[in-house]
């Protein structure tokens, strides 16, 4: 993963566009929970070929958004979901199966 300092939106700390880390600030790529979390978004990304990734992303945001403002709609995309509730297990993505994110439309992961 090539690490490039942008400017994002000021509410986005990092983005994963494989196979680029983009980030507001350097000093995130310090954080191990940090990286994690974007580690996963780029393992769900390799898994699922990129570009349907991104695509499968902004529609389940767009349905997502009928329903809920935008941070809850935006932390209940699946790929959110796995990302934030394992993002502090640093030794999951070892242990991690193909399509695990699946689980995480299981109601108990709803935010």
């Amino acid at each position: 993963m090539f690490i490039r300092r942008v400017t994002l939106f000021k509410w986005v700390n990092g983005m994963v566009i494989w196979p680029f880390l983009l980030v507001q600030d350097k000093k995130s790529i310090e954080d191990p929970v940090f990286m994690n979390h974007e580690k996963i978004h780029e393992r769900q990304q390799l898994e699922l070929l990129i570009i349907p990734f991104f695509i499968w992303y902004l529609i389940e945001y767009c349905v997502l958004r009928l329903k809920y403002k935008h941070d809850r709609a935006y932390r209940n995309i699946v790929f959110e979901r796995e990302a934030y509730v394992m993002e502090c297990d640093l030794d999951y993505l070892k242990s991690r199966r193909t399509l695990s994110f699946m689980k995480f439309y299981s109601q108990k992961y709803r935010v």
